[in-house]
């Protein structure tokens, strides 16, 4: 019978505990045995009101076990980064990551206590203690994905990771160099690297793509370099040949027939021997690694006297950019950079008052070409729309000058 002091449905019931608060008792849908609720409430109209919840949810579809986000956190995630399919390189950033950021936090826990609260002050405390924005946001990202994983598991209802703006931030700017300035800094760099400065400039290879070229890469009459992979490096400093991120990354990328003389110059005396030697080696002739030239890359940046800020990558954006001046299409940018998606293209298609004036010149030519009768149609063209007198009508009227 139910207690005195409480009410018994068919689907459960609440009861009044010795210590005055409220028990919620109900029917598990799996094994249709009564099974207490998580809390206790202070009244028994609250308690009701929660048993009504629970139902409502059972009868949705939408109610998940209590206890099976009971699974430690640690464990889970260990075995979530275990079961996925990673590039080598992408596994150890994100175990990195993993270990160094998240595990601290969360590890001990189950991934039910990973809450929305808990959630953002983890990662004020990662920002308030310097840790690097990107690699805040990266975290974020990994946090999200794994309890998105929970979330289908049915461990939890509802993913926790929910900060407006957490996963991403704010690139900033990175320095532009013109023309002149990429061949102070070429001209500055030892021999050996002059050529990886003009084409990281020019073609806009990444580094990776750059240190996994072959001679047979090179087209020296169709004046092309052809992608087919790019370097990785572990942290253990092992190196290996990977293929590109998408099908867009495998691509031929023409250079300025202003480069050929260092090209051809570079194959001769710097390039390991054979089709298959790397274009770019290290000064004992060994694989091109980061290491090989950055004292080399830092003199020559100081020697050319430009920002100090300048990373090596910034060759590519200066190139990028050089490129949308010169009139690339938004499609023939994604061809040079190797990307499949128009989002990184149309941040390198800027307006500039330079080549806005530029268009208006070229369209003005196209007035004066296409003018025929002269001034008579000149007038008409110069037509100008101005708003029309009934205020808030919106509508235009065309003036003749």
């Amino acid at each position: 019978m139910a207690n005195r002091r409480g009410r018994r449905r068919d689907f459960g019931s609440v009861r009044q505990l010795p210590s005055g608060r409220w028990q919620v008792r109900y029917r598990d849908p799996e094994t249709g045995q009564l099974r207490p609720a998580e809390k206790t409430y202070a009244t028994k109209t609250d308690a009701q009101v929660a048993l009504t919840h629970i139902e409502s949810d059972i009868a949705r579809g939408q109610w998940s076990d209590p206890d099976a986000g009971a699974v430690n956190f640690g464990e889970y995630a260990t075995a979530w980064l275990r079961d996925r399919k990673l590039a080598d390189r992408t596994r150890e950033r994100n175990e990195s990551v993993i270990r160094l950021h998240i595990l601290p936090t969360f590890e001990a826990g189950s991934v039910a206590d990973v809450t929305t609260a808990r959630v953002r002050s983890w990662r004020g405390k990662l920002l308030a203690a310097g840790v690097g924005e990107p690699t805040v946001v990266k975290a974020y990202q990994l946090l999200r994905a794994l309890m998105n994983t929970a979330v289908d598991d049915e461990l939890i209802r509802r993913n926790p990771c929910r900060i407006k703006g957490a996963d991403r931030y704010d690139v900033p700017e990175r320095p532009v160099l013109t023309v002149a300035e990429v061949f102070a800094v070429a001209d500055s760099i030892a021999p050996r690297y002059r050529l990886l400065v003009l084409l990281a400039a020019f073609t806009t290879l990444r580094l990776g793509e750059l240190a996994a070229l072959r001679r047979r890469d090179i087209d020296l009459e169709g004046l092309t370099v052809t992608v087919r992979r790019a370097q990785a490096e572990l942290q253990n400093g092992r190196l290996f040949d990977k293929a590109p991120k998408s099908a867009a990354g495998v691509r031929s990328v023409s250079f300025p027939a202003e480069l050929l003389d260092a090209v051809t110059h570079h194959l001769e005396h710097f390039a390991a021997p054979g089709r298959d030697g790397h274009v770019f080696v290290g000064p004992q002739g060994g694989q091109l690694r980061r290491s090989n030239f950055r004292d080399d890359w830092v003199k020559a940046r100081k020697a050319a006297g430009v920002t100090a800020e300048l990373h090596f990558h910034d060759l590519r954006h200066t190139g990028n950019t050089l490129a949308s001046t010169a009139g690339a299409s938004t499609r023939e940018l994604m061809t040079r950079m190797g990307h499949s998606s128009s989002r990184a293209a149309l941040i390198y298609q800027h307006m500039t008052s330079d080549r806005d004036r530029a268009i208006a010149d070229r369209l003005g030519a196209m007035i004066r070409d296409g003018g025929g009768r002269g001034s008579s149609r000149l007038r008409l063209v110069r037509a100008i729309l101005v708003e029309s007198s009934a205020p808030g009508t919106g509508r235009y009227q065309a003036v003749r000058g």
